[in-house]
């Protein structure tokens, strides 16, 4: 059984050796036929389970909690963010759009495919009153924190 690729090699298209090392361009398969970076990247950007991470900054104010993450290249209606009291999940996809030759390339940093993160919230937030907002390129989601010190008197109600 093959054993998973690390996060770094899937990014990078760089294969680690045995020794510690890592193979950038050409490497044999198992059938002894030599493949390319581009090839292997075809063959694991075909993997939809392995989207990448989303790196993300999160941080609070007095009433909110607030995301920001970087989706340059991304169109905000291709972001999908799920949001429960306890957690937000972003998933979106990154298309590469020139189609160059591989041999035409010097370096090949940037990642195209799909990214996902899912974040665990440090308290309750109120889902209704959520904002998502992206300017140039950085998403910014807003969560309203809950106020459960908060109190309301209830009238009651002759019937």
């Amino acid at each position: 059984m093959a054993k998973k690729r690390s996060f770094f090699e899937r990014l990078t298209g760089a294969i680690n050796t045995e020794d510690g090392g890592f193979l950038d361009e050409i490497e044999p398969t198992a059938k002894g036929k030599a493949s390319t970076r581009r090839e292997r990247e075809e063959e694991w950007m075909g993997e939809e389970a392995e989207a990448a991470q989303l790196t993300v900054d999160m941080y609070q104010t007095p009433d909110d909690i607030v995301i920001k993450t970087i989706v340059a290249g991304v169109a905000p209606d291709e972001l999908d963010i799920s949001i429960t009291r306890e957690m937000v999940t972003i998933t979106g996809r990154r298309e590469h759009m020139e189609d160059v030759l591989n041999d035409d390339y010097f370096h090949r940093e940037l990642y195209w495919g799909a990214f996902s993160r899912t974040i665990l919230l440090p308290e309750e937030i109120d889902v209704e009153l959520a904002e998502a907002t992206e300017k140039h390129g950085v998403l910014t989601i807003r969560l309203p924190k809950i106020d459960k010190k908060k109190q309301t008197k209830l009238s009651v109600k002759s019937g």
